[in-house]
């Protein structure tokens, strides 16, 4: 289960570290008229295509978001604020869902579809949650994988615009990871440089 869960969120930092995420894409998901409406020809209509490939790994990756948080919420094991906060998450991925799916749309391509939800009860081992606890600690190794992707791919932008929009996306997954690991009771990072 974790090592499915890292070898997507690999490809996908490997897809964005080739620097193949046109300005046009970015654009369209960091709500940018500006940015959307740069395309060019040529080069960059097979870059549109390698656009499409990379947003359809991310999108697989928050429909397994979204599915998780439904699993856990669908649970019974979630005491009621944990839950709720459970069901905001949820709606972050949903929302981050809808721009991948509206920037594919834009760029021409076919957003992928969501696993069936055996798929995800056996490629999140939810046969082994047996508390609160355990679907929170997969929530947070979920959270925390998505923001690492998101820090991991900044530096190989060359333009800002890039750079900020991966930025924009790794604050929403680090702000779930820290206050996960808060409700977790896990200590403080000793260390700087807790993510990336």
């Amino acid at each position: 289960m974790a090592n499915e869960i890292q070898v997507a969120r690999r490809n996908m930092l490997g897809l964005f570290g080739t620097g193949m995420l046109s300005v046009a894409a970015v654009g369209v998901l960091g709500n940018n008229a500006a940015m959307a409406a740069t395309k060019g020809k040529g080069k960059a209509m097979m870059a549109q295509k390698g656009d499409v490939d990379i947003l359809n790994v991310a999108l697989g990756l928050e429909h397994e978001a979204i599915e998780a948080y439904q699993i856990g919420a669908e649970s019974g094991l979630l005491q009621k604020p944990v839950l709720d906060v459970a069901v905001l998450f949820q709606g972050h991925h949903k929302a981050h869902r809808d721009a991948l799916m509206g920037a594919i749309k834009q760029l021409g391509g076919k957003a992928v579809l969501p696993k069936s939800r055996a798929d995800y009860l056996s490629g999140l081992n939810a046969a082994s949650i047996k508390g609160q606890t355990d679907i929170l600690r997969l929530a947070q190794r979920l959270e925390k994988g998505a923001a690492n992707a998101y820090l991991g791919v900044i530096p190989s932008f060359a333009s800002k615009d890039l750079a900020q929009v991966s930025g924009k996306l790794a604050a929403d997954e680090t702000a779930h990871w820290a206050l996960l690991s808060q409700v977790l009771g896990d200590p403080l990072p000793a260390n700087a440089f807790v993510l990336g």
